[in-house]
């Protein structure tokens, strides 16, 4: 069963023709059924009409009989009906398709009704209200009913006719009752239904591979095109479809390949434009290193030296001091990304515990000069997890600088939670916060929350933590809400585990 839901998610051409095939049962069964019925009808229809012009006659030649037979002898009245029924059977000799039933006299002494007829009927075959109305008064009557005969296997659907017959003289009312076998009509219907039925099955099964070949044919070129941009997806751009014919599929194709070509051509300018870029950065901090190098140097000598200096002399040292240790670190961070978008930054695992980097985290000499108070929790318990120690420090060290520089809080918390597929390590702050649009950009590079401040960081240290982080195949995710502080979740997989569900769920989610 599973496999037949999966097969009718994912295949167009299965529901296209099973679909056909359900709608075009409908549609035969419904028009099968509609003339199925008029056939019914119309045949049930001439039938009784011949019936009841058969019957009358029938009638009319009984009533003559009695009124002769009371005419000539009044006592013999009951052996001429006897042989009325009789002779109104052998009227059609071997080719009759009725039978006869008469009742009566209907009122006797002792309440029985006598009934002759002209074959062992089975009671019943007679339909109750038909007898009611015959008995009831003059005229013709007739009803649908099923024909039974002792010994029968089945009863045969049947036309009855009934009318009365009375006796002048003696006034005593008889019923004589027709009925008409419908075998033949009922036959012609069953050649009907069966002619319908295979008929009907032989068009749903040429409805339904009709819809197999034209869905075939409209998919095969779509089947192609997916599995070519399967293989644009995978990084092979060379692949093209095949252009056969002029009609609408023919265009596609085409216009599919005009698409690949330039979508080629497109990521082959991007990755050019992109190495190019990656290159210039990587070269430029490079080539910056050594003036960098001899500045900083002789800045330094400038910087042990202030006290010597006049006071605006050495508030000069001081602020060039201070801007190539900034100018540095973000030389620093440049280099960092550039080996990050060429793929070229590499991991030394080792073995860390989250708790053990917890605790040096809260001995941040940026946070004790701060005076800030550092909470730890959930580091009874080691959280083991293989990653790039250097990494994962500057991570945390990045996580809390931010939070003793930036956010107003005077605690900070640490906490450390871990499941069996990966561990994770919060800094959690109750400062300022973080609105909306600045949850979505945090991680941006040369973002910052206040665009007015242009001292303290670079901007990209956040972007190289989420760097990191992807780097061992975690996550690094921020929660905040103004005024309420804010949350950095730092989530490893440990060793054959998995960071999609991590173990530390903020407040904030």
């Amino acid at each position: 069963m599973p496999s037949v839901a999966r097969i009718w998610r994912r295949s167009i051409q299965a529901r296209v023709v099973t679909s056909t095939i359900v709608l075009s049962a409908l549609v035969v069964a419904l028009t099968g059924w509609a003339l199925l019925r008029d056939v019914a009808s119309g045949l049930a229809e001439d039938r009784s009409t011949a019936a009841i012009s058969e019957a009358r006659s029938g009638f009319d030649y009984a009533q003559t009989q009695l009124d002769a037979s009371v005419e000539t002898e009044p006592t013999t009245q009951s052996q001429t009906l006897t042989q009325m029924v009789d002779s109104l059977t052998r009227s059609r000799g071997a080719q009759r398709t009725y039978e006869l039933v008469l009742e009566g006299p209907l009122v006797t002494a002792d309440g029985e009704v006598p009934i002759r007829s002209s074959a062992a009927i089975a009671a019943g075959s007679l339909p109750a209200d038909l007898t009611d109305a015959v008995r009831s008064g003059p005229g013709t009557f007739w009803r649908y009913s099923d024909l039974g005969l002792l010994g029968g296997s089945d009863a045969e659907p049947s036309v009855v006719v009934g009318s009365q017959l009375r006796a002048p003289d003696s006034g005593d009312t008889y019923a004589l009752f027709y009925l008409f076998s419908l075998e033949d009509q009922q036959e012609t219907l069953d050649l009907v239904r069966r002619a319908l039925l295979l008929g009907g099955l032989a068009m749903v099964l040429m409805v339904g591979g009709v819809a197999w070949l034209v869905s075939r044919q409209v998919l095969d070129p779509v089947r192609l095109a997916r599995r070519i941009a399967e293989r644009y997806a995978s990084g092979n751009l060379e692949q093209r479809m095949h252009v056969s014919g002029e009609d609408d599929i023919a265009r596609l194709s085409t216009s599919f390949n005009q698409m690949a070509a330039s979508l080629q051509s497109q990521i082959r300018r991007l990755e050019n434009l992109s190495r190019l870029q990656q290159r210039f950065v990587s070269d430029v901090s490079h080539e910056l290193r050594t003036p960098l190098t001899t500045v900083q140097m002789a800045s330094e000598v400038l910087y042990s030296s202030r006290e010597q200096f006049d006071p605006q002399t050495a508030r000069s040292a001081e602020l060039l001091k201070r801007e190539l240790d900034r100018f540095e670190a973000l030389l620093s961070d440049l280099l960092d990304l550039s080996r990050f978008d060429a793929g070229a930054a590499q991991l030394e695992l080792d073995t860390i515990d989250f708790s053990q980097v917890a605790r040096l985290a809260a001995e941040d000499a940026l946070v004790a000069r701060e005076g800030i108070t550092v909470r730890l929790l959930g580091v009874e318990e080691p959280a083991i997890v293989e990653a790039d120690i250097r990494r994962i420090d500057r991570i945390v060290r990045n996580l809390m600088a931010n939070a003793a520089k930036y956010s107003g809080s005077d605690v900070i918390e640490i906490e450390v939670a871990q499941n069996a597929e990966s561990a994770s390590i919060a800094v959690r702050d109750f400062g300022v916060g973080l609105s909306g649009d600045e949850n979505l950009r945090v991680f941006d590079r040369f973002w910052r929350a206040d665009p007015a401040r242009t001292q303290g960081g670079t901007g990209l240290g956040l972007a190289i933590s989420r760097e990191d982080a992807a780097l061992h195949g975690g996550t690094l995710q921020a929660w905040g809400r103004p005024g309420e502080g804010s949350e950095f979740i730092l989530t490893i997989p440990k060793p054959q585990g998995s960071a999609k569900n991590p173990p530390l769920a903020s407040v904030y989610a």
